[in-house]
C-alpha cells in the first residue's frame, strides 16, 4: 500500500486534482478536524466530496487522526516546540487507537492524507503517515 500526503494550500484546484489523478488515488482520507472553514475554499467538505467524485475519487474524513484544537494552537502560538508535538501527538494516536477504524483490507492500494499545509515537513500529516507505516509493515510514504 502507498500512503500519499497532500495539502491544499497554495495549490489550484486544477494542480490539486492533478497531483492527485497523476498519483494513482484511490481515496483521499481528510486528517484535518475542522473541514468546513471558509478557508478551505474547494477543499470545504462538501465541495471536496463533489469534486472528487467527479474524477473517481472516494472522500472520507476521520478527524480522529487530527490533533486537538488545544495541541494545534499551543504549536502554531509557539507554547510547544515541533519535537514535544510530535511526541505528544503520537502519544494522542496509541490512546485513539485510529488504524482499526479506516485502514482495512478492502483499503484501495493507494490512499492520500489530506491537510491544509503546502509542505509536510511541520505538517501532522506526516506523523500520520509514518505511525501507519510503523504499524503496518510494507507501506510506502509519497509526499504530492
Amino acid at each position: 500500500m502507498v500512503i500519499c500526503t497532500i495539502g491544499f494550500s497554495k495549490k489550484s484546484l486544477r494542480d490539486f486534482v492533478a497531483r492527485l489523478q497523476n498519483a494513482g488515488v484511490k481515496r483521499i482520507i481528510d486528517v484535518r478536524l475542522n473541514n468546513t472553514s471558509q478557508l478551505a475554499g474547494y477543499a470545504k467538505k462538501q465541495d471536496l466530496e463533489y469534486i472528487l467524485e467527479l474524477v473517481g475519487i472516494e472522500y472520507a474524513h476521520h478527524p480522529e487522526l487530527a490533533p486537538t484544537d488545544l495541541l494545534m494552537k499551543d504549536y502554531k502560538e509557539k507554547r510547544v516546540t515541533w519535537t514535544d508535538f510530535v511526541d505528544m501527538f503520537n502519544k494522542m494516536l496509541d490512546e485513539r487507537k485510529p488504524l482499526t477504524q479506516f485502514l482495512s483490507e478492502k483499503e484501495p492500494e493507494i490512499v492520500c492524507l489530506l491537510c491544509a499545509e503546502d509542505k509536510p515537513d511541520h505538517c501532522h500529516r506526516i506523523l500520520v503517515a509514518e505511525y501507519i507505516k510503523e504499524k503496518i509493515p510494507g507501506i510506502q510514504i509519497r509526499h504530492l
